[in-house]
């Protein structure tokens, strides 16, 4: 089939060149031209593991336009995969989804308009109501939510636990499941509110077992417990399982901390007050900001103190830094009046990070540091020579955040570890 998509983002270009790969015409279109003009050029602008090989493999299949006309010519579906920020409110900021609605040309061939946007539960209807307003019935609606990671968005994406897809018409539902043929997956069929909330929920689950892990790791520091023990006897029981019960200092991301506040938001305004998804935003909160405490039981005052920051991305494997640890971090530690240092193997922190100084490498952030705090578990930390980085350092203190290193190993080296929920 011919396929559009509208969002050259994590979510649009990862769509794109998956539904590429699987044999179909993609066109991504995107408003930023220098996006556009980069994928051209065969430059991608975001690091995802396997979408270089995978846009390169594809070229005769998938081309990049600025233009509506030129996306949607031909086209049997079109997806909608554009950011949806929370607003100040807490709702989810629509703005770029009512867009893509307003801009579809009225056509005689029936088209299905596909949403790969988290959108709160309700959309749908709402999306449904404009396109008849617009006399566009002969558009179709597909909830078709996307359930990637970053860092490995196309495995997810080629290899998925579940596919759904939430229709008006049984008709448009069946054009959304012949596009994923070839992918070996349960097939979730539901309507349309079900589905997006299906996206809400699941990620609602994930972070409720990470602010679950962490309150257990705090727990852990103040008796005593080693919240890795805790963690592997509790993930051995088959009711629960092993999976994001990894203590560390909060979440992040484009998509855990604004679902969350928005399944929140929703609840509340359709008068239910959701105390336990208001638990696991405040515990993953203050979970960020747990490392300065610890900071300061070690230094005292951070005035004048430098800080060294390893790891920017929310992630390994992705360059996004969107409610990151490291900025709520660096943020803290300005404000508490240390000197901080940072570094990150892909991510750009100058960016979003004024006042840090942004080194080229992990040792080089490290240079003259009272303290070290490891943010993101990217594997060149785990192979770093801490014999060195310590020998670089004024003071040998390392706040482990992700848990990532081994503390014996470490205090062999003269360092003063502190994990995450280790006694």
């Amino acid at each position: 089939m011919k396929i559009a998509v509208f969002g050259a983002g994590y979510v649009g270009l990862v769509t794109g060149a998956c539904f590429a790969d699987l044999g179909h015409d993609v066109v991504v279109r995107d408003i930023v031209e220098q996006r556009i003009d980069a994928l051209r050029r065969g430059e991608v602008p975001i690091h995802e593991e396997g979408l270089v090989e995978l846009i390169d493999r594809n070229r005769e299949r998938l081309s990049f336009t600025t233009e509506v006309a030129e996306a949607v010519e031909g086209a049997e579906v079109v997806y909608v995969a554009v950011g949806t920020p929370p607003t100040y409110s807490g709702d989810a900021d629509l703005s770029a989804v009512w867009t893509v609605v307003d801009e579809l040309p009225v056509s005689d061939d029936r088209i299905v308009l596909a949403m790969k946007s988290t959108v709160p539960v309700g959309t749908g209807r709402t999306v449904r109501l404009r396109l008849d307003d617009r006399g566009l019935a002969n558009v179709g609606y597909v909830s078709n939510p996307e359930f990637t990671a970053e860092g490995t968005a196309v495995r997810d994406f080629m290899h998925p636990d579940r596919i759904v897809i939430g229709a008006f018409e049984d008709g448009d539902g069946d054009v959304v499941e012949r596009l994923h043929e070839g992918i070996d997956a349960p097939v979730i069929r539901a309507d349309v509110a079900s589905a997006e909330m299906i996206k809400l929920a699941a990620n609602a689950a994930l972070v409720t077992r990470i602010s679950f892990i962490n309150e257990i790791a705090n727990v852990c520091e103040a008796t005593g417990a080693d919240v890795l023990k805790v963690a592997e006897g509790i993930g051995l029981d088959r009711r629960i399982g092993p999976s994001f019960l990894r203590a560390g200092i909060g979440f992040g991301g484009s998509c855990f901390p604004k679902d969350s506040l928005a399944l929140k938001q929703l609840a509340a305004n359709s008068g239910y007050n959701f105390q336990l998804l208001n638990a696991v935003i405040e515990v993953n909160e203050l979970q960020k900001r747990r490392v300065v405490g610890k900071l300061e039981r070690k230094l005292g005052p951070l005035r004048g103190k430098k800080i060294a920051l390893l790891g920017l991305a929310f992630k390994p494997g992705t360059d996004d830094m969107r409610e990151a640890p490291s900025l709520v971090l660096a943020g803290r530690l300005h404000a508490e009046g240390a000197e901080v240092s940072a570094w990150d193997p892909v991510a750009d922190g100058s960016v979003m990070l004024d006042g840090v100084r942004i080194a080229d490498s992990a040792l080089e952030a490290l240079d003259g540091a009272d303290a070290a705090v490891l943010v993101t578990e990217w594997p060149e930390l785990r192979d770093l020579d801490w014999s060195a980085a310590g020998s670089r350092m004024r003071n040998r203190l390392l706040v482990d955040g992700r848990n990532m290193l081994d503390p014996d190993e470490l205090r062999a080296l003269g360092f003063e570890y502190e994990g995450i929920g280790r006694a």
